[in-house]
């Protein structure tokens, strides 16, 4: 091998101290970048050169190498936040986002999000978060993720209402009225009542009364009413929509006449929206107890407009409008890899999936990909007083190198100086 070997051997060390030097100075300068993922350096030696001695065959080092810079993928500290779109991951999970009409996928940890002009729930950089989205039904899509979109320049339209739910209770002690029920004195030929308003197909309210009448011991006729003026009627004058009968048995219970409806084609709006039929639930018993309504509801609302966007613990996106309804828009897509450190960094606090990371399995957030943590950024993970002993060690190995290479200098010197 001879001398001058060794020069190679304390270049070998240069060059790796070196790069070690770089990553931790990477490591360093990304002390606060969000979701960001600390490397390590390691060296292995290089292919030893054999030798013939006096006692047999010898191996010499030739010097050192790097053999891997390892991504170290553990758990960053969480720092709250006072954005609803700010998100954090706790387990092993990545969020998935794609470049505006790109097609390809990448990962980041850094959940710090929001809102563009156009609806679209992206990165500082402009990459769209990726997700499921609900069906009109409310379930969640089975497709491929997709980018997570709420629109939030128009008006959602108006439900119109199709059913209306009473769980009431009536009296029995109520006495029996005779004739039955008169909509031109309803509180004289009843004996309860109650109202609820309810939607057309273009968003306007009507108020909808239900008069309840005692027509026997144990059976009771409803009617509900609207004013005529907004069916074509007479003004202020009370028209029947609605009418059927509820039976009870001797302990209180309804036994008939749950259900009922609208009369077909009675519903026809003035106001030029669609004829409407509305499908009545009764949940109503008869005990001797004041006639009360324990609960009422309706499915129907109004046009509203997007007042807030929300983000909650199972990553589903929900868009809140003026007039009190929440629609979910879509839940965030976690992946997640078979060998992490296979990811290719990307810049921006991303990565790339690589034949070494294997393909990444892809779901909602929960047990096995992640818990999603709202309000809060996942910090990076370096460790500063670490990071500042590896850089002392570095430093010592760097320095020593750099000696073999002044000793083996003064060594080849002295060579050259026996010719004198």
């Amino acid at each position: 091998m001879g001398i001058s070997s060794a020069l190679y051997t304390g270049v070998s060390g240069l060059n790796t101290n070196g790069n070690a030097m770089s990553v931790l100075g990477n490591n360093i300068a990304n002390t606060n970048t969000i979701g960001f993922k600390s490397s390590r350096t390691i060296f292995s030696d290089l292919l030893s050169a054999n030798i013939s001695g006096s006692g047999g065959a010898s191996q010499v080092g030739r010097g050192t190498q790097l053999s891997v810079v390892d991504n170290i993928f553990s758990q960053g500290t969480f720092e709250n936040t006072e954005s609803n779109t700010d998100l954090a991951i706790e387990g092993e999970g990545f969020f998935m986002v794609k470049a505006p009409g790109g097609m390809q996928d990448f990962y980041t940890r850094a959940g710090a999000f929001r809102f563009n002009e156009q609806g679209y729930l992206v990165n500082p950089e402009g990459f769209r978060v990726q997700g499921k989205g609900f069906e009109a039904d409310g379930t969640l899509g089975i497709g491929d993720p997709a980018d997570i979109r709420v629109d939030t320049g128009t008006l959602i339209p108006a439900r119109p209402t199709s059913e209306i739910n009473l769980t009431t209770n009536l009296d029995s002690n109520a006495p029996v009225v005779a004739g039955g029920f008169d909509p031109l004195n309803p509180m004289g030929t009843s004996s309860y009542a109650t109202s609820i308003p309810v939607f057309d197909t273009l968003g306007n309210t009507h108020l909808l009364s239900t008069y309840f009448t005692k027509t026997a011991a144990n059976e009771w006729e409803w009617n509900t009413v609207v004013d005529g003026a907004e069916i074509g009627g007479t003004p202020g004058e009370l028209t029947i929509v609605g009418t059927g009968t509820l039976e009870f048995d001797t302990n209180g219970n309804l036994v008939s006449g749950q259900t009922g409806a609208t009369n077909p084609g009675v519903l026809t709006w003035v106001n030029g929206a669609s004829t409407q039929d509305i499908n009545f639930s009764f949940n109503t018993t008869q005990y001797s107890s004041d006639s009360i309504v324990i609960s009422q509801g309706q499915n129907g609302y109004g046009a509203g407009s997007l007042v807030r966007i929300a983000i909650d613990g199972d990553g589903v996106v929900t868009a809140n409008y003026s007039n009190g309804e929440r629609i979910r828009v879509a839940q965030i897509a976690l992946a997640k890899f078979p060998n992490v450190n296979g990811l290719s960094k990307e810049g921006s606090n991303l990565y790339a999936a690589t034949n070494t990371s294997g393909d990444p399995r892809v779901g909602v957030p929960g047990a096995e990909l992640g818990k999603i943590f709202t309000n809060a950024l996942e910090q990076s993970n370096v460790d500063l007083a670490q990071e500042f002993v590896k850089m002392i060690t570095t430093q010592r190995g760097f320095q020593a190198n750099s000696r073999i290479i002044t000793t083996t200098d003064e060594m080849l010197g002295e060579l050259i100086n026996l010719k004198r």
